[in-house]
């Protein structure tokens, strides 16, 4: 009910040498036990839309036949994850030479130059961009959202905004960032939805009497911002308790939400 069609392993001969290169990363990372700030985290969110668009490219059939599963769900995250690793880990070794430049800004700068390619080669692969109209509106709507949603948290609940900060808000617009652009595919470019727990959902919203002037995709914007929410409150005392664990983790929460989200208006932006 939870995976996504087309959910697929690589084989043994790619996926023993992705295990062995991403444990380590991992290790190597552990070794370096680097801090994890805020600004850690929205560092890495150019990588989250980077592998989203390396996962376009995967839906556009732009990769050799040999390695295309690479790319696929799941390999593209672990894929993704490695790479965005190794240049965390070039970034500590740079911060920690003395020089002043901190670990994050490599992380940030190549996960940007890489998803502005990925988007490129998106488009020069479809030979130019479908309607922005659509996609551009999913962003402007999820930034709204947030902005509302962000808002009313720290009139209710100022100690949990204030404890996630910058890594709850990008959780909060991940997901809504995900509902709004799956909503406007859904209702109005007339695209499917590959997870069965999501379809459902939007089903039901449909389902509903105000589907005739609103469409279904609301009830699943509300349902991914309510649940975001929910998962920001949560983990109030885990990063308080654990900064580095806890905030580690809610990156990752945010993450599930934002490169789905991205995925879809660079999809709809170029199809």
């Amino acid at each position: 009910m939870v995976l996504p069609e087309g959910f697929a392993l690589p084989p043994w001969q790619l996926l023993v040498p992705l295990a062995l290169a991403a444990v380590g990363v991992g290790a190597a990372l552990r070794s370096l036990d680097p801090r994890v700030t805020d600004r850690t985290v929205l560092a890495f969110a150019p990588w989250m839309v980077f592998g989203s668009s390396l996962h376009v490219l995967h839906r556009l059939e732009a990769y050799p036949a040999d390695v295309a599963v690479l790319f696929g769900t799941p390999g593209v995250y672990v894929v993704t994850g490695i790479v965005a690793g190794a240049v965390w880990i070039g970034g500590i070794a740079l911060e920690r030479t003395g020089l002043g430049i901190p670990s994050e800004a490599p992380v940030a700068l190549l996960g940007t130059v890489g998803f502005v390619g990925a988007a490129a080669a998106a488009v020069a692969v479809q030979g130019g961009f479908g309607d922005v109209f659509w996609p551009l509106l999913s962003v402007g709507l999820a930034a709204l959202v947030t902005a509302v949603a962000w808002a009313l948290l720290e009139r209710r609940y100022a100690e949990v905004a204030a404890v996630t900060g910058a890594t709850g808000a990008l959780v909060v617009f991940g997901h809504a960032l995900d509902g709004t652009s799956t909503a406007i595919g859904y209702d109005v470019l007339g695209a499917s939805e590959e997870v069965p727990l999501s379809t459902a959902i939007l089903e039901v919203g449909r389902a509903l009497p105000t589907a005739e002037y609103v469409g279904g995709g609301w009830l699943f914007v509300l349902v991914k911002v309510a649940l975001a929410l929910v998962i920001v409150g949560l983990f109030r005392e885990y990063i308080e308790d654990a900064p580095r664990q806890g905030r580690t983790l809610l990156a990752l929460l945010a993450a599930i939400g934002l490169g789905p989200g991205a995925h879809n208006v660079v999809l709809f932006l170029v199809t």
